[in-house]
């Protein structure tokens, strides 16, 4: 609750300078996420608290989508992930020669990378996504950006090595539940209402990573 109220007390502060327009939409992300349901208390905060504003949470694609939006110069306030956000000042990377003036008004939470995949798929580690199907995100999402990067590093071609799904985090679990795909990338905040899902779901059961034993190849 502590954590909440200072979100809540930042975000009305950050507003009080945007007071001049009358209507400011909150850029979040798939409803199935953090971003939305954060959102929605966000707006209904400044709607009640900043006087003459009225602020709307947006479903989106996440944060590439949203610093696109901030790009436009119309009024929003976008939640973004570090990563996406970097590249869209900097000017790189899905923001190369279109680079975004943003700026940071607080950090709200650690996001965590999810890799999530459930028994029987044969999915038990990274190199076992290769000939996989395997969700990377929505378009637009920072949790794509930074599935591309970790698939890089695990040495796998993302073109390639795999049969790739653009799907939100909702969608994604959805898929997996229905064996349209074996695994899928998540980056967000804990918990993660679609993954809380999944792991609750009768005859499925999400598939952990064992830790490696001292002696032990794997």
């Amino acid at each position: 609750m502590k954590v909440i109220g200072f979100i809540a007390a930042s975000v009305v502060a950050a507003a009080s300078t945007l007071a001049q327009a009358q209507n400011i939409s909150i850029a979040t992300g798939g409803t199935g996420g953090v971003y939305y349901p954060l959102g929605g208390g966000m707006a209904a905060v400044l709607s009640k608290y900043v006087t003459g504003l009225q602020a709307t949470a947006e479903v989106t694609g996440g944060s590439v989508a949203n610093l696109q939006l901030i790009g436009t110069g119309k009024p929003y306030i976008a939640m973004t992930m570090v990563d996406a956000g970097l590249d869209a000042y900097k000017g790189q990377d899905k923001f190369t020669g279109k680079p975004v003036p943003v700026r940071t008004l607080m950090v709200m939470y650690p996001n965590r990378m999810h890799v999530v995949s459930i028994e029987g798929t044969g999915v038990t580690k990274m190199s076992d996504l290769k000939g996989k199907r395997v969700s990377t995100g929505s378009g637009g999402s920072a949790t794509e950006v930074m599935a591309f990067r970790v698939i890089e590093a695990a040495g796998l071609d993302k073109d390639k090595d795999m049969r790739r799904e653009r799907l939100g985090v909702a969608e994604s679990v959805s898929a997996l539940k229905d064996r349209k795909i074996d695994a899928f990338f998540w980056v967000g905040g804990l918990p993660t209402a679609a993954v809380t899902d999944l792991a609750s779901t009768p005859g499925v059961k999400i598939q952990h990573d064992r830790p490696r034993q001292p002696g032990r190849r794997r």
